[in-house]
């Protein structure tokens, strides 16, 4: 133990703790349910205060003597300091608070109230009753600190996230407490879901009526903000050099997908063979069961193929997605938090047909949940992407910033390079060479997404393309309609960091062919994998200091 451990841990516990008092809804999901029916105070005094507060921490763990770290100290060190500079930016530059009316939208939603079991019920009621109580102050703030004139695109995304809340609200909230028996309390409850449920909807109207007549298209970050966006990633390749990356990945996996596709049938044109493969689909009543049993065939496969570590006998529970959430989920995974100790369930959330479609409508919705994108829809939510990275996480040794502070980048690029992996090792291909080659088409489908995604959030950001060009690029280069490829193009001007799929995914690659090379003959695929995940979700370049011996190629991360 380094002589300066203790007193990076005593500031570290008092920054964390901070940390969730202003963001209680996080403590929360976290699992720490001292946190519980508080909810951001989004004045411009607790804003400031909150700004003051990490620039305060900043400049404390500047003036530490790093030397004097152990080496498992100065990893967190890093991954804070990481995130501390991350949020000023955010505060700071991106203004969420004065830019995007998203901020606001989704505050009073109190979903994972009636997701988890974490209490009784009358107890979350009260939870929801106290965060409810504050809408007025949250929409009152949210009038206080808009801009005047803000992108249209989040304008109407915001419009759409308040009207979800105000019917899930309005709906299915009031479903899940039919059973509370303590009748005061419903009829507290009555009268403050009604207010909340008004002030949202009176916040959608005033974003409607007084922002979009006013409504810009100035989303972009700019060059200069997108670097120091990436340097949140601890990345420090220019804008373009990564555009150059991308667009030649592009361009080879597009090659691939139609050399892939002439396996199957060399008399189409790729996507003619890749809309065939999306015919071979469950029934509406199959979706769950088929689901869960080809989960149940990934976790074995990685077991048997010794690709990873699987640590726990626990599974996902695979359930229909909980009709609130269903206007913007196609499929999603809902772990726990790292603290939790009562509702530790995981679930793996698939969005099933409405009974209320027209049987075309069943039908379109089905394709997306064809055998092969689901099993790769299900290697990066569940085994061995999202969940799995889960499992680990939580049987690790992991300290409190390890569990609390995770990287964009890490995440999703574990998710995503994890479909690539286990298809490169062998999934699917079982049977014969043309469910191989449809397993392939697959997956390379969900890479082509992700890598236009890369390149349509630099060249947004950072080259002024516009949002009907981006839409045009996910129609040219991953082959989508119009108007899922504007829906891609619109969250690229409000989540320019969605091209950390691809990126982390490159890094990870690249990371995981030096350490091959450094290990030679010892090396093996699920030491790799197990090592990557042992360690927290920090940026990718630190794992490049624990895994890697040669310093001298940290640099070199794609």
């Amino acid at each position: 133990m380094g002589k300066g451990d203790s007193s990076f841990i005593k500031l570290s516990d008092e920054f964390i703790s901070g940390y969730l008092e202003w963001r209680p809804q996080d403590g929360t999901s976290l699992g720490l349910h001292e946190y519980d029916g508080k909810v951001s105070d989004y004045s411009m005094e607790s804003i400031n205060g909150e700004i003051n507060r990490l620039k305060k921490y900043e400049k404390e763990l500047l003036a530490i003597d790093t030397t004097a770290l152990s080496s498992k100290i100065l990893y967190d060190y890093k991954i804070l300091l990481n995130s501390i500079r991350s949020d000023i930016f955010d505060f700071e530059v991106r203004e969420g608070y004065r830019k995007n009316p998203m901020t606001y939208a989704g505050v009073i939603g109190v979903d994972i109230y009636i997701k988890r079991n974490f209490a009784l019920l009358e107890d979350r009621l009260k939870s929801i009753i106290a965060i409810q109580k504050e809408a007025s102050k949250v929409y009152e703030n949210a009038r206080k600190n808009l801009n005047d004139s803000l992108p249209k695109s989040y304008i109407e995304t915001a419009i759409l996230m308040a009207k979800g809340t105000a019917e899930f609200l309005g709906n299915d909230l009031i479903l899940a407490l039919k059973d509370v028996k303590d009748e005061q309390l419903m009829k507290e409850f009555k009268e403050t879901n009604k207010k909340a449920i008004s002030e949202i909807n009176s916040y959608a109207d005033y974003l409607a009526k007084e922002k979009l007549p006013k409504a810009n298209m100035n989303f972009s970050l700019g060059r200069e903000n997108y670097r120091k966006m990436l340097e949140g990633e601890m990345i420090y390749h220019e804008p373009e050099k990564i555009l150059e990356i991308g667009m030649k990945q592009l361009r080879e996996e597009q090659k691939i997908f139609e050399e892939t596709a002439r396996k199957i049938n060399p008399n189409k044109k790729a996507i003619e063979v890749y809309e065939d493969i999306k015919n071979d689909h469950p029934t509406a009543s199959n979706l769950i069961p088929d689901a869960r049993k080809n989960l149940e065939s990934i976790r074995q496969f990685l077991i048997d193929k010794e690709i990873v570590t699987v640590p726990s006998d626990v599974r996902v529970k695979v359930e229909e997605t909980p009709q609130f959430a269903r206007a913007t989920s196609f499929a999603s995974m809902d772990t726990p938090g790292p603290y939790e100790t009562k509702a530790t369930e995981a679930y793996y959330y698939i969005t099933p047909v409405e009974d209320n479609w027209t049987e075309k409508q069943k039908d379109e919705w089905l394709t997306a949940f064809n055998y092969y994108t689901t099993d790769i829809v299900s290697i990066h939510e569940a085994y061995p992407g999202h969940y799995l990275q889960f499992l680990h996480l939580n049987s690790s040794d992991a300290s409190k910033v390890r569990k609390i502070f995770g990287s964009y980048a890490f995440i999703e690029g574990w998710a995503h390079y994890t479909e690539k992996m286990v298809i490169d090792e062998g999934y699917g291909s079982g049977k014969d060479s043309i469910t191989a080659a449809k397993y392939r088409l697959a997956q390379l489908d969900e890479s082509l997404l992700r890598l236009c995604r890369l390149c349509v959030s630099i060249k947004m950001h950072c080259q002024g393309m516009s949002l009907d060009d981006a839409t045009k690029f996910f129609m040219d280069n991953c082959y989508y309609e119009e108007k899922p490829a504007r829906q891609e193009a619109i969250r690229g001007t409000y989540d320019p960091g969605y091209l950390y799929y691809t990126l982390g995914k490159l890094m990870i690659l690249k990371l995981r062919e030096d350490y091959k090379k450094q290990e030679g003959s010892s090396y093996t695929l699920k030491r790799f994998n197990d090592n990557f995940i042992n360690n927290g979700m920090p940026p990718v370049i630190l794992m490049r200091e624990i895994l890697l011996k040669d310093k001298n190629i940290w640099e070199e991360v794609l």
